[in-house]
């Protein structure tokens, strides 16, 4: 399978709700990094899939733009979704980047914005204070708290 093909794999999956055709894709050292979720490492990454696939009830994907040279590669997505902590719909537009090694991705970056996010995620007050410091570190802070609740709940994690 390219590069391309892989990328193709793990959305797809992704549309299905499919967690662990998506870690499949995923190299065991795989580094994963949002602004949400910065700086994930191996299990904790492909737990973070895990969790978002199985919290969503009304997801939407779209991707779309897939790149790859030689072991590099992007692509762009679109996710529509309701937001579990608000029930606010969320419509976010992300720029992914890929590092492959070994025929699977040891590097992912989404890079969209989270002001734009919190503004849809959390309504008035994400649109007031979503660029600031402070709303950002919160928003990362709880995504955190919960990735960690969900991985001690499944000790596949550990």
């Amino acid at each position: 399978m390219d590069n391309s093909e892989l990328i193709t794999k793990f959305y797809t999956a992704f549309q299905n709700k499919d967690w662990k055709q998506m870690q499949e894709c995923y190299h065991e050292e795989i580094r994963f990094n949002d602004p949400v979720f910065p700086n994930l490492h191996g299990k904790k990454a492909k737990a973070m899939w895990h969790m978002l696939t199985s919290a969503s009830t009304d997801l939407s994907l779209t991707f779309s733009d897939i790149k790859t040279v030689s072991e590099t590669g992007n692509c762009h997505w679109e996710a529509i979704y309701s937001f579990s902590k608000t029930g606010r719909k969320v419509h976010n537009k992300i720029d992914a980047q890929f590092v492959f090694k070994e025929g699977l991705i040891i590097e992912h970056k989404d890079d969209f914005d989270l002001w734009k996010w919190s503004s849809m995620a959390l309504g008035l007050p994400g649109r007031l204070l979503g660029w600031t410091p402070f709303m950002k570190k919160k928003i990362r802070l709880m995504a955190e708290k919960n990735l960690t609740n969900f991985i001690s709940k499944n000790p596949i994690y550990d």
